[in-house]
């Protein structure tokens, strides 16, 4: 008899549901995030399973990559594709880990990829630096305001982030207070930096380069951290139908709901992979510095509709690029991009 298994999971515990081939419902039960109880629950039906279901929620890793070396075929549930019937009267974990199975079974799953678990650490490491980055930015955006505010004038991130030479304490040097909180910030300015620099060289060695990586790396403007970003938020070109694809994965497709010529709403925005919605806007940003076709293009479009959609269009442009050049493992070439 062929069953079909799914987990609810959550940050301590998790509901297992079993169906059999008709849909009846043959187990459920609550049990800790512990690989040994989760799969002591399915042992009795291990034969049976021809799938089980764990939905993408934060914490998905460790489940799939037990319930993988165990033998079992694992579907990743991609929450953001699912809909509940919105006259059910009542919902909870049980029937939500069931409604997981019963989709399997009727083979309507919205199926997320499940990132190779090799690749999994070197690509967290690279987030890590970007929410470094993302701190950093913050406290020079902070002690930059506080300079000109106190100075009138603005030092700019390069100098304020400069290792070798110490441009804030100068500028602040009059008055205590200010010279104690542009102290505190330049330092850990300073600090976030080193880590920055310490967790670049740590992915640069360790990062096994696939061939899309030295194609990448011809996009005028990409360098090393760009090209690594978009090269591991990626993962697999092939797993993506199309380029149209691939652009909403990046987030540089617009949510729009149309009936009859009309707009009626919006969806959900946020859905597809952020660390490649960035990487693709500082992508435009850099290459519009560095080509002076793209610039052209920029500028044209900024005139026409303004800077924040120029910028997306742009970013929406590159990304495209960028997915030919992985899948067909060409250079970047600018007369097809505005071709």
């Amino acid at each position: 008899m062929r069953l079909y298994a799914a987990f609810d999971l959550h940050s301590r515990s998790s509901q297992l549901a079993i169906l059999d081939e008709d849909g009846k419902r043959i187990f459920k039960s609550k049990l800790p995030n512990n690989p040994e109880p989760l799969l002591g629950a399915l042992e009795p039906f291990h034969d049976g399973v021809v799938g089980v279901v764990v939905e993408s929620t934060f914490n998905w890793y460790w489940l799939v990559d037990t319930l993988m070396e165990a033998g079992y075929r694992v579907h990743l549930a991609n929450p953001a594709a699912i809909q509940k019937y919105n006259g059910l009267k009542y919902a909870d974990d049980k029937t939500d880990a069931f409604w997981l199975a019963e989709m399997l079974r009727l083979g309507i799953l919205p199926e997320g990829y499940i990132y190779p678990s090799a690749d999994r650490p070197v690509r967290d490491l690279l987030r890590k630096r970007a929410h470094l980055v993302k701190l950093r930015t913050s406290l020079i955006n902070s002690l930059d305001n506080i300079i000109a505010r106190n100075g009138g004038v603005t030092l700019g991130a390069d100098k304020i982030k400069q290792l070798t030479r110490d441009h804030v304490a100068p500028l602040l040097a009059g008055d205590d207070d200010l010279a104690l909180s542009g102290r505190v910030s330049k330092e850990t300015i300073d600090f976030l930096t080193r880590q920055i620099k310490k967790v670049e060289k740590v992915v640069l060695s360790r990062i096994k380069l696939r061939p899309e990586y030295q194609y990448l790396l011809t996009i005028p403007g990409v360098g090393d951290i760009l090209a690594l970003t978009i090269m591991l938020e990626t993962g697999s070109i092939d797993r993506f139908a199309g380029v149209g694809n691939y652009a909403s994965y990046c987030r540089k497709v617009p949510t729009r709901w149309f009936s009859n010529d009309k707009a009626k709403g919006k969806g959900n925005k946020k859905n597809g992979n952020r660390y490649l919605a960035w990487a693709f806007s500082e992508t435009a940003a850099f290459a519009r510095r560095f080509n002076s076709r793209i610039k052209a293009y920029y500028d044209r479009k900024a005139a026409k509709a303004g800077f924040p959609i120029a910028h997306s269009a742009l970013a929406h442009k590159l990304c495209r690029a960028a997915y030919y050049l992985m899948r067909d493992q060409v250079p970047f070439d600018t007369d097809r991009l505005f071709a």
